[in-house]
């Protein structure tokens, strides 16, 4: 029987060391279409890999930060979907904490074909571009 690899003893990292988590800020994740469909009609921006939308709450709704991700089958099969979904999720997990507005929701859109292709460091450089872009038409 194998035994898993052990942490090098003399506190040196190894490449298959996982980051500890980004940011004690929690993102939830919006279930209710009825959150959809509010932050449809909010202020949105289209990049080539996603569109993404964003709506201020009003006082007395839901604490903190909240993202919703979603792909219609025209992104591809069920497979393509999620793929997109996935790398979606992924890049608000790592950037929304730390640049995401409390009191805000998000929504991320996959576009068809590219969502799911386009290299994973160009879609986090548009989503970043993306989120200061809406955060610059709200002031």
């Amino acid at each position: 029987m194998m035994k898993p690899p052990q942490a090098p003893h003399d506190g040196s990292e190894t490449a298959r060391d996982v980051p500890a988590a980004v940011s004690a800020r929690k993102v939830n994740v919006l279930q209710n279409r009825s959150d959809f469909l509010r932050a449809a009609k909010a202020l949105h921006i289209a990049k080539p890999g996603f569109v993404l939308q964003m709506r201020r709450r009003n006082p007395g709704e839901a604490d903190g930060i909240r993202a919703g991700f979603t792909c219609s089958k025209k992104v591809g099969n069920a497979v393509a979907r999620n793929r997109a979904k996935r790398r979606l999720r992924e890049i608000a997990r790592l950037s929304l904490p730390q640049n995401g507005r409390d009191d805000t929701d998000y929504v991320l859109i996959g576009r068809r074909e590219v969502t799911a292709s386009m290299s994973f460091d160009r879609l986090q450089v548009d989503f970043d571009a993306a989120l200061d872009a809406l955060h610059r038409r709200l002031k």
